[in-house]
């Protein structure tokens, strides 16, 4: 199942456990159990702290069980599940969990590992994840985590793809979803400080309490994707007390697939690129606020200080405020699209176009992320329908001869999206209607992905700066807004062209701004 690289690079890493792990085999006679069988020897034999049996009674096959040594009480002190076979993006969250359970401690901050510890259980989680899911590594890994240091938590990894009897029957439309102790818990990407700020309701009241008793900021950043990265980083170079929070560091990033035209690196992913930007940033001295909302900006106070008030209660002061809190996907607004969203209406087909394997669904809008969209899933379901409010697509010319040399594609050009139809439990299908005659036309179909642009968000900052009639922050030459002090940069802001590699240079240049006034002011 291994390559001799992956191999030998595997059994590095399993140089680091510090206690003795069992894996525990439960198997069937197809080939994905043979497969398995084969990775877990493959294992079994890269490390003598690694024991691996065969007979496991589990009812999901093929699924191996990661257990630690029992403790006095005969109670295994951690157990991390894999149902299905975690390769793909999942091998690296193998790979942790093989050394977490076996006693390599997790690369997190330790007061958020002791709040781990603290939690009370019992909690029984089940994750469902595809192996093309970019956003469900980060789930998993942290629910391993607490499986790993809570004796009163489990966690099963469950790939939606393998068990689609199970899907269909639980009526899970995206992943990750998860499942705590039977009930819903959450779906969509979160880290472990988020899911244990969801278990630990006191975690939001401290982090408050801590938040409001800092001093001012020279700078602080609000929002931590590329261009709040940048800016950070080019405000703590400059050796001024730098500040960030942001609602998930990363952004809109960590929904990003492939990248490809970041200059000087040919390939990477989202949540890649994420996590190399806060390495970068906690790499200098700034303060760095995770899971903080900000809901409203003052300015212009006694002290001359900008005030950014925060979801959770607290307030925090500034010199100076760059604003660089991104974009979220646009929603087409129409019925029935909040009611099924997770339920067959999705904005990633990367994460969730496994779970729809040979369905027919839509995808809305033709530029290209539509098209891409289009593109991907028609490998994976019976039947792509795109949908474009436009006379024409929009995407580039090589991605719409692709999408039309594609048997199982149907394009439809002039078409307004009226409403999303469904049973009540998931979506059954989509009207829309032909903008050349008015006729209402229905598509019946089990899953819609949106993708139809960005929307900024700014809308806490409606009365305090200047923003365009599509909502974006005003700003000048300078990432300067109308409001003195006060500077954007990024998806948030007017200017053109959405990219990564520029919204990191409008950062950089909201910070230098930032820094030329607070030498003049």
């Amino acid at each position: 199942m291994l390559d001799a690289a992956t191999t030998a690079q595997l059994k590095a890493y399993l140089a680091n456990l510090r206690r003795p792990i069992e894996l525990v085999a439960s198997l069937g006679d197809d080939a994905k159990s043979a497969d398995l069988r084969a990775l877990v020897e493959e294992i079994a034999v890269l490390s003598d702290k690694i024991s691996a049996r065969y007979d496991g009674s589990d009812a999901r096959r093929p699924s191996f069980a990661i257990c630690a040594d029992a403790d006095d009480s005969g109670k295994p002190r951690a157990e991390v599940v894999f149902a299905g076979l975690p390769l793909g993006h999942e091998f690296t969250s193998l790979i942790l969990a093989l050394l977490h359970v076996g006693g390599h401690p997790p690369k997190e901050d330790a007061e958020l590992l002791d709040q781990v510890r603290a939690l009370r259980g019992p909690l029984h989680f089940e994750t469902f994840f595809s192996l093309s899911c970019l956003n469900c590594p980060d789930v998993v890994q942290a629910l391993n985590i607490i499986a790993a240091l809570n004796p009163e938590a489990s966690h099963v990894a469950i790939d939606g793809g393998l068990y689609q009897d199970e899907v269909e029957r639980r009526k899970i439309m995206a992943v990750p979803t998860v499942f705590l102790n039977g009930e819903p818990f959450g779906q969509g990407r979160m880290d472990l400080a988020e899911i244990v700020a969801k278990l630990d309701t006191g975690a939001v009241a401290r982090a408050a309490e801590k938040i409001a008793a800092k001093e001012p900021f020279d700078v602080l950043v609000v929002g931590g994707g590329p261009a709040g990265a940048a800016a950070a980083i080019y405000a703590a170079r400059k050796g001024i007390r730098t500040g960030v929070v942001a609602e998930r560091f990363g952004g809109q990033v960590l929904d990003t697939m492939g990248i490809e035209n970041f200059i000087s690196v040919p390939h990477t992913e989202g949540p890649a690129l994420a996590a190399h930007l806060e390495e970068h940033v906690k790499s200098y001295d700034v303060d760095v606020m995770n899971l903080q909302k900000a809901v409203a900006l003052t300015s212009g106070d006694s002290d001359g200080l900008t005030t950014i008030e925060l979801e959770s209660g607290a307030s925090l002061r500034a010199r100076t405020v760059i604003v660089s809190t991104g974009a979220r996907w646009r929603q087409m607004g129409v019925p029935g699209e909040d009611e099924y969203r997770n339920k067959g209406v999705a904005y990633c087909p990367h994460c969730d176009g496994p779970l729809f394997k040979g369905k027919r669904v839509a995808v809305i809008g033709g530029g290209n992320s539509g098209v891409e969209a289009a593109i991907d899933l028609a490998g994976v379901v019976a039947h792509v329908t795109l949908i474009e409010f436009d006379s024409q697509l929009r995407a580039d010319a090589v991605l719409q001869d692709k999408l039309r040399s594609l048997p199982n594609v149907t394009i439809i050009v002039s078409a307004l999206t009226r409403e999303v139809l469904g049973d009540g439990g998931k979506v059954t299908g989509l009207v829309y209607r032909d903008r050349t005659t008015d006729e209402d036309h229905t598509v019946t179909l089990e899953g819609i992905f949106v993708q139809i642009g960005l929307v900024p968000n700014t809308e806490w900052l409606k009365g305090s700066v200047g923003l365009s009639n599509r909502g974006e922050i005003e700003i000048d030459a300078r990432c300067a807004t109308n409001v003195p002090g006060v500077f954007a940069a990024g998806d948030a802001t007017t200017v053109p062209y959405k990219q990564i590699i520029i919204a990191m240079g409008e950062g950089s240049k909201a910070a230098l701004s930032a820094f030329d006034y607070l030498i003049r002011h």
